[in-house]
């Protein structure tokens, strides 16, 4: 499904992705927001179905999403994560919102102010798969000797001796590489905002 742009609703169009399937530079444009709509739309509707256990409403989510990302196209900053990362977020925002809403409307406290303070515990698999994302992003910008010790040892379970004889270079080699690529992960981390400092 493709998006067009019209007084600030979205619409289907016939258009498809660059066939490259590149990320756009931004969404200052119609033919932008078409572009970024086909590349993520599907999986930010996946993402806010999940977390809303509602299609409607994960629909408008989305949409949501899409125009309040394009009529702020300055909030997109490139140095700082991708435009999929950006979009997610600003997904999870309106998903915060949109179960906030449901539970003054429907929640244990009726409809009492009291109820906006917290949102619902049905948030962690939410902000796991954004952290996971975020993480994800973040690796990218690591070099990939670096990105190779941070995840052989970190997420692959394997200690820097044995990572370290795989590929064949000292261990102290592969102590380094791990150290100094867990520092670059957590500065790009708290650069973006993505971890408290």
């Amino acid at each position: 499904m493709t998006v067009a742009v019209h007084g600030g609703r979205l619409r289907r169009s016939g258009r498809r992705p660059a066939p490259d399937g590149s990320e756009p530079a931004g969404l200052r444009t119609e033919r932008e927001v078409q572009a970024a709509y086909d590349l993520y739309g599907g999986e930010l509707l996946g993402f806010a179905s999940r977390a809303l256990d509602d299609r409607q409403l994960a629909e408008d989510v989305v949409q949501e999403a899409f125009v309040s990302a394009w009529r702020s196209p300055r909030g997109f900053e490139a140095h700082r994560g991708s435009l999929r990362t950006w979009l997610f977020a600003i997904t999870r925002n309106g998903i915060v919102d949109a179960l906030r809403r449901r539970r003054v409307r429907w929640g244990p406290g009726g409809s009492s102010w009291d109820d906006l303070s917290e949102p619902p515990a049905v948030l962690d698999p939410v902000d796991q798969l954004l952290e996971q994302i975020q993480l994800a992003e973040a690796l990218r910008r690591l070099s990939p000797d670096h990105r190779e010790a941070v995840v052989g040892v970190h997420y692959g379970g394997r200690t820097c001796a044995e990572l370290a004889h795989e590929l064949g270079v000292p261990a102290s080699t592969m102590r380094s590489r791990l150290y100094y690529g867990m520092r670059t992960l957590r500065m790009v981390l708290e650069e973006n905002g993505w971890l408290a400092s």
